[in-house]
């Protein structure tokens, strides 16, 4: 058996381990060191790698952001800034036909720009927006759809945990790769916005209507969300101009929502330690994910894989756009059995390299940004897309009530818009890139 084939027989391999219920970081851990020994005989030279490896990818200064981005979604969970992003969005949007359901997804956009996770951000958002939709006459489909698309906002609109991790792996800047994610985020919001507009009109019976609320109050709840535009502009801003790495960013951004937490008294001493361990345990599986991800593509670089799957699909003469279509809907099933960190993880090593062959009219580091992004966005289209969309089944277990198949049901429509902005993102990527070009 041929280095090539016991390496490409690591992914199916692992794929049965995950369905076995093994944790994916100690399945790419495991058949990382047991491919290692297949192809060199002895377990010397994985022990020798091991005595480096934990340190050489846990020290990593860009991997630090992680936890620093995880601990300022936590402050902001415990800060009560997801209800008043609603609340804002509501005032403003409510009294329109399926204006609850668009508040639900401005402030999903709002609360994902100061929380990397998209888990998070569904499962914050739909505390607070889910009893409201239900009071307001909402159906189950329509509220727990929107909900879940909005979600997938948290990882897309930056700052995001996924990003840095590519970033890591492809060894991109983050600041670049933060610049590039913000149009197509503002466009993904705007998406769930045209679906839930044209989803009331064709089912008007989906949607309630919330009584007017007065000018005044409208301003004084806009009021109440300033914390989150200075912690947005802080962070991102100071990235964007250069006054802080991305690093110094993540730490002002949770030492800023954490003193906002402080400050409207929503952090106990019990709230500060469930913020801790919360973000101890995130960043524990996240790491462990990572730790097994430099085993397997330790094993990999062995079997010289990534560096056959590139010169086969050069020599192969394929157009470019065609393995992209291929790669993309590859991603977009992965996204229906896997979650996020792991699917970039698993597959990155190995398809980086060889789309980066390929022929796009683009820079190394351009495409490198611009497949990022793409790969991004359908990994978030996966965290929606029945039957085993991740933020489907988080939404669904909080809407007692609506049943999976109609939470399966109300999100077509949202993949659908992900569809189609994926489209035009791949057919125009100076949509991506314009503002990476601009500011760099």
């Amino acid at each position: 058996m041929s280095n090539v084939l016991i390496g490409l027989l690591s992914f199916p391999v692992i794929l049965l381990l995950i369905f076995l219920r093994v944790p994916i970081g100690l399945a790419m851990l495991g058949v990382g060191v047991f491919g290692s020994w297949l192809l060199t005989g002895t377990f010397n030279p994985v022990m020798a790698q091991f005595k480096s490896l934990t340190y050489s990818t846990f020290a990593s200064y860009s991997l630090s952001v992680v936890p620093l981005f995880i601990l300022m979604g936590q402050f902001a969970t415990l800060s009560g800034m997801s209800a008043a992003l609603f609340n804002a969005a509501a005032s403003w949007l409510g009294h329109r036909k399926g204006g609850v359901a668009m508040a639900a997804v401005g402030a999903s956009a709002g609360f994902g720009a100061i929380c990397g996770s998209s888990l998070a951000t569904a499962a914050t958002m739909g505390h607070v927006a889910l009893p409201e939709l239900k009071k307001h006459g909402y159906s189950g489909a329509l509220s727990t759809g929107a909900v879940a698309a909005g979600g997938t906002l948290g990882i897309l609109i930056p700052p995001s945990v996924i990003l840095v991790i590519f970033a890591v792996l492809t060894e991109q800047n983050i600041a670049k790769l933060f610049m590039a994610a913000f149009v197509p985020g503002i466009l993904a919001a705007l998406g769930y916005l045209i679906v839930v507009a044209i989803y009331v009109r064709i089912s008007p019976e989906s949607a309630g209507v919330r009584a007017r609320v007065p000018y005044g109050e409208r301003f004084r709840e806009l009021a109440t969300i300033w914390p989150v535009v200075a912690i947005f502009v802080l962070v991102i801003g100071g990235i964007y101009t250069g006054i802080f790495t991305p690093t110094e960013a993540a730490a002002i951004g949770a030492a800023g929502t954490g003193l906002v937490a402080l400050v409207s008294r929503s952090l106990s001493r019990k709230g500060l330690k469930q913020a801790i361990l919360g973000t101890a345990s995130s960043t524990a599986m996240i790491f462990l994910i990572v730790l097994g991800a430099a085993a397997l593509n330790g094993f990999l670089a062995l079997s010289q894989l990534p560096q056959f799957a590139a010169g086969w699909v050069t020599e192969q003469g394929f157009n470019p756009w065609l393995v992209m279509a291929i790669v993309l809907l590859l991603y977009l099933v992965l996204g229906c059995v896997m979650d996020s960190l792991s699917m970039i993880l698993l597959t990155v090593p190995i398809i980086f390299p060889m789309m980066s062959a390929l022929d796009f009219g683009l820079t190394p580091d351009e495409f490198a940004i611009w497949f990022g992004i793409l790969v991004l966005i359908v990994v978030e289209v996966g965290l929606i897309t029945p039957p085993v969309g991740m933020n489907l089944f988080i939404i669904n277990s909080m809407a007692k009530g609506t049943r999976l198949s109609d939470t399966f049901r109300g999100a077509l429509p949202f993949v659908a818009s992900d569809i189609i902005r994926t489209i035009i993102l791949v057919a125009f990527p100076p949509i991506t890139l314009g503002l990476v070009w601009l500011l760099y």
